[in-house]
């Protein structure tokens, strides 16, 4: 009789072990952007491209930008008007602080809170991908403010 109460508080044990294993995958499978460290090289990246781009400097705020991004735009000066008329938070921030860094569908993703001249809060992900080496600033995407 012992051994069959022994045996069913092992089985128990091994239930409540799935159960708790169960729980975390499903954590994980819910939240895959969980927020992580990000390379301080990442924010130094978007903080150097920022300040050229105040310094209308477009042709060094270009150089953060990813092959593909450079491609698109294909010069500096049509960089700079891209920012300068879809962006201006971007060109000319009353401040800038970076937020989480996450992993969403393999994409690098450094949040990034603007604050234009107005006082108005503007947050974005900024795509990072790391090209020989080198990170780069692979795509801006607005992100929609919680509770706004």
């Amino acid at each position: 009789m012992a051994e069959i109460r022994h045996a069913g508080c092992m089985v128990m044990e091994v239930i409540m072990r799935l159960i708790w294993i169960c729980a975390f995958l499903l954590f994980a499978w819910v939240h895959p952007g969980a927020a992580q460290t990000a390379d301080p090289e990442v924010r130094d990246v978007i903080a150097r491209q920022v300040e050229a781009l105040k310094a209308d400097d477009f042709e060094t705020a270009f150089g953060f930008a990813s092959p593909g991004i450079r491609q698109i735009f294909r010069t500096p000066e049509n960089f700079g008007a891209m920012v300068r008329n879809g962006y201006p938070m971007v060109w000319r921030p009353a401040d800038v602080r970076f937020s989480d860094f996450y992993v969403r569908d393999g994409r690098m993703l450094q949040g990034v809170i603007f604050t234009d001249a107005g006082g108005a809060l503007h947050v974005f992900d900024y795509e990072m991908v790391r090209i020989d080496g080198v990170w780069r600033i692979n795509g801006v995407y607005r992100r929609p403010i919680v509770g706004a």
